[in-house]
């Protein structure tokens, strides 16, 4: 059974700010946060303490919240949008936290022979259209411990989000005036295509091969790049990493 968390100031008119014990206790849990600077982690803050005020966490599966999860996810979840609009994080409202990995139940259909089946995928995150945000805490953590290693499932889930601002998960977010359509559709697809030709011939890529499952998954794992290893992106896919700087802004550097 789910049980849910809401923090006391959610029904606050005002959001209210995040305590410094706890605002310095998160800055010390990950390496993560001394790439930024002094001007970003004051946004940051601020953009933490508006998705609190603003989204309900539920823990299933016998999940326990501990101090500092939920800020942690809040963090976490503002990173895509401190170049952006915070209300591009509006539209929904729910994170639900299991402990690992979580099951869903799937139907496939083949196309081709018109045959439905069913099936279990093991997940560690899922991003809903207008609905939640669905998280494994022990993928979270890793992601914390260890931000630089080309993973990070909150960033991942958040870029769904953002791609379904304008409708369904199409790898075309919804994009800010600077960046036009045309570009942004040229430059992701002939990364795409790229990286399925070279699948296709049984060569190793760089990025990793679950991007080439579709045009929105591509956008998803090379959002996580850009923040968690952007020189690898930068090799692998030159183009979309300029383009995905100038959406979300400049990557932070790290040693």
């Amino acid at each position: 059974m789910i049980q849910v968390l809401r923090r006391w100031w959610a029904t606050r008119a005002a959001v209210a700010a995040i305590a410094d014990p706890d605002w310095q206790a998160l800055l010390a849990s990950s390496p993560l946060f001394a790439t930024l600077d002094a001007a970003a982690l004051a946004r940051l803050r601020a953009l933490a303490a508006r998705f609190l005020a603003r989204k309900t966490f539920s823990a299933a599966a016998g999940h326990e919240f501990e101090p500092g999860q939920c800020l942690a996810i809040a963090a976490l979840a503002s990173l895509p949008v401190l170049g952006l609009d915070a209300r591009w994080l509006d539209g929904w409202r729910e994170v639900i936290v299991y402990p690992g990995e979580f099951r869903v139940q799937r139907q496939y259909h083949d196309e081709d022979s018109g045959v439905v089946t069913e099936g279990a995928d093991e997940l560690i995150g899922e991003a809903w259209e207008r609905g939640p945000l669905i998280l494994s805490w022990a993928d979270v953590a890793t992601d914390l411990a260890q931000p630089f290693d080309g993973f990070n499932v909150v960033v991942h889930e958040i870029a769904h989000k953002l791609d379904m601002l304008d409708g369904p998960a199409d790898g075309v977010p919804r994009l800010p005036a600077h960046i036009a359509r045309r570009d942004w559709i040229s430059t992701m697809q002939a990364a795409y295509d790229a990286l399925c030709r070279a699948l296709d011939h049984g060569r190793d890529t760089l990025i990793d091969p679950y991007a080439a499952d579709s045009a929105d998954e591509f956008f998803a794992v090379t959002s996580e790049l850009h923040f968690s290893d952007p020189a690898l992106l930068r090799r692998a896919a030159p183009a979309v990493a300029s383009l995905l700087a100038h959406y979300y802004g400049a990557p932070a550097a790290h040693a």
